[in-house]
C-alpha cells in the first residue's frame, strides 16, 4: 500500500486543492461571524481563538513505548506560541480554568475517571518586567521570576459514589522557553517537570514543541493559487502547553483489570467558570458553574465533519449525546466535495452511504480492533492497551499510517505522536475501509522536531533565542 508521499505531481496537487476547498467551506466560513464555543483546534473559532488558554488542540493515547504495561495520555492547549513572545509568554489558564483528562472504560459514553489540572499564578517580584532575573537551572531557582505550580485530582465515578483523591499538590509546571541564556539546559527543566502521582504514575505540565504536522497555508488562494505553497509543515517552530499523564493500564481499566477490559475511550476537555444569577428580583442566588467550552477526542472531527451550525453545540455537548451528530458521519460533507471538485479528473468518487465505515472509526471503535462489547455510539479516542506498542526498529510493521498502514497499533487504535492522521484521514474519508485504495495526502509527512523516547515524549519547544525558530 502506498504511504500517501509516492503518488504523482498531479494526484498531489489534487488532493491539495480538494483539502484546501475543504478547509475553506468547513473552516473559513466560521471566521467572518462570532460564534459561541466554536471548534477547539488551532484558532479556527471565532471565539475559542481569543481565549487561547482553554483552546484545545490535540489529544494523544498510547501504550508507552518504553513501558508497555503503562498508558499515555497527552492534551495540548494555547496553539501557535511563538517562542519569543514574552514579556508574560504562556501561563496556563490559572483561576477560573480547569483542564480534564477523560476517560471511558465501560463504554457507556459517560466519564468514569478525570484527571483534573488546575494551576495557580506565582510571581517572586512584581517590580520588575522580568520573566526571569537571571540564568534559570532547576524550576524551584530564585531567577525564576514567574511561574505556575499545579494540582491534578482523580474523579472516579465508576463506582456508586463519585471519590475523589489529590495526586499531585503544587508542582511546578515547566515554563516556556525564553531563550539560551535564561535557561541553559531546558532539557533538565523538563525532566524536573516529570512528578510522581500518589497511587502509581507520572504526570507532566509545561511547554512543548507542537507535535501536529500538517501545511495550513490553504487560506493563501488555495495554496499560492498556483499549487506551489505546499508540502511545509505550517505549525513548525511554534509551541503549546502541554499536560499529561503515564499511568499503569489497570488504573485506568474497568474493574481495575486490563487483561480482561482492555478497551478504554479517552477525550480532553477545557472549562471556564461562568457567574449565574437566579431568582427573584428580592431573592438572587449566584453561583458560578464551570462550563465546557473545548472538547476534544478524535481529531478532525469538528472541523471537517460537523457542519457550522452545529460546532457550537459540538463543543458544549458531552460524548453520551453524539447520537444528535450521527447523521453527519453517516453522510459527510467532505467526500462529496472531493469528488464534486476533482472526482473527473481523478476518478475520486465519494463512497456510497450511509457510511458505517466511518462510524467505526469515529463512533464506536473498530470491530476487531477497539470497538468494545456493549459499546455506545460517541466520539471518543479509543484504545485497546493490549495491543502492545510499534515503533521503528522494534516491528516490521510499523507505519506512520497506523491501521491503514498495517500498524494496528497506531491511529485509529489511539493515537501516538509520530501518527499522520491528515494522510490517514484523507484516505479513509475516500474510502480506504470500503475497498476504494487511494494515496491522499498533504505532503507534510514528520513532525520537524524529534520526539522524545520517555515520558511525556513532546518535543523540546524552540527557545525564544532562536532567530529562525520556523524554517
Amino acid at each position: 500500500m502506498s504511504t500517501g508521499v509516492a503518488g504523482s505531481s498531479f494526484r498531489r496537487r489534487i488532493v491539495i486543492a480538494a483539502m484546501a476547498a475543504i478547509l475553506v467551506a468547513g473552516l473559513g466560513a466560521s471566521a467572518f461571524g462570532p460564534a459561541e464555543g466554536d471548534a477547539s483546534s488551532h484558532r479556527e473559532a471565532p471565539l475559542i481563538s481569543a481565549d487561547p488558554q482553554v483552546d484545545n488542540t490535540d489529544v494523544y493515547a498510547f501504550v508507552s513505548p518504553d513501558d508497555p504495561d503503562m498508558v499515555t495520555i497527552l492534551s495540548n492547549f494555547v496553539p501557535f506560541e511563538e517562542p519569543a513572545g514574552g514579556p508574560n509568554f504562556y501561563p496556563f489558564g490559572a483561576k477560573g480554568a480547569r483542564y480534564d483528562l477523560n476517560v471511558d472504560n465501560d463504554h457507556d459514553a459517560k466519564v468514569d475517571l478525570t484527571y483534573r489540572f488546575k494551576f495557580s499564578n506565582e510571581r517572586r517580584d512584581g517590580n520588575t518586567f522580568l520573566y526571569n532575573n537571571g540564568a534559570v537551572t532547576s524550576l524551584d531557582d530564585e531567577n525564576l521570576n514567574v511561574f505556575q505550580t499545579y494540582d491534578v485530582h482523580l474523579i472516579d465515578r465508576s463506582g456508586r459514589r463519585t471519590e475523589t483523591s489529590r495526586l499531585v499538590n503544587d508542582a511546578v509546571a515547566v515554563p516556556s522557553n525564553v531563550g539560551e541564556a535564561s535557561m541553559p539546559d531546558y532539557a533538565a527543566l523538563r525532566q524536573q517537570g516529570i512528578v510522581p502521582m500518589s497511587g502509581g504514575g507520572q504526570a507532566f505540565a509545561g511547554q512543548a514543541d507542537d507535535p501536529f504536522f500538517l501545511d495550513l497555508r490553504v487560506f493563501d488562494l488555495l495554496y499560492g493559487a498556483d499549487f506551489s505553497e505546499i508540502g511545509d509543515d505550517t505549525l513548525a517552530g511554534f509551541s503549546v502547553n502541554t499536560i499529561g499523564i503515564q499511568v499503569p493500564m489497570d488504573i485506568l481499566a474497568r474493574n481495575g483489570n486490563a487483561d480482561n477490559n482492555p478497551i478504554v475511550g479517552v477525550w480532553s476537555d477545557a472549562e471556564r467558570q461562568t457567574v449565574e444569577i437566579k431568582g427573584s428580583k428580592n431573592r438572587k442566588r449566584v453561583t458560578r458553574p464551570f462550563k465546557q467550552v473545548s472538547r476534544l477526542g478524535m481529531p478532525l472531527v469538528n472541523e471537517v465533519v460537523i457542519p457550522l451550525k452545529d460546532k457550537d453545540k459540538w463543543n458544549r455537548s458531552l460524548p453520551k449525546d453524539d447520537g444528535q451528530f450521527l447523521d453527519y458521519v453517516l453522510e459527510p460533507e467532505l467526500p462529496k466535495l472531493i469528488e464534486a471538485i476533482y472526482g473527473a479528473a481523478t476518478g475520486l468518487e465519494e463512497p456510497d452511504p450511509p457510511r458505517n465505515d466511518l462510524v467505526s472509526v469515529f463512533l464506536t471503535g473498530v470491530d476487531g480492533l477497539n470497538q468494545p462489547a456493549g459499546v455506545t455510539p460517541s466520539e471518543q479516542l479509543r484504545l485497546n492497551m493490549s495491543i502492545p506498542p510499534c515503533e521503528p526498529g522494534s516491528c516490521a510493521e510499523y507505519s506512520t499510517l497506523g491501521v491503514i498502514g498495517g500498524d494496528v497499533a497506531g491511529y485509529p487504535n489511539g493515537r501516538r505522536l509520530p501518527d499522520d492522521v491528515i494522510d490517514i484521514s484523507l484516505q479513509v474519508v475516500m474510502g480506504e475501509l470500503v475497498g476504494q485504495a487511494n494515496d491522499l495526502a498533504d505532503g507534510v509527512n514528520a513532525n520537524d522536531v524529534d520526539f522524545a523516547d520517555s515520558f511525556p515524549y513532546v518535543g523540546l519547544p524552540k527557545p525564544g533565542s532562536d532567530p529562525a525558530p520556523h524554517n
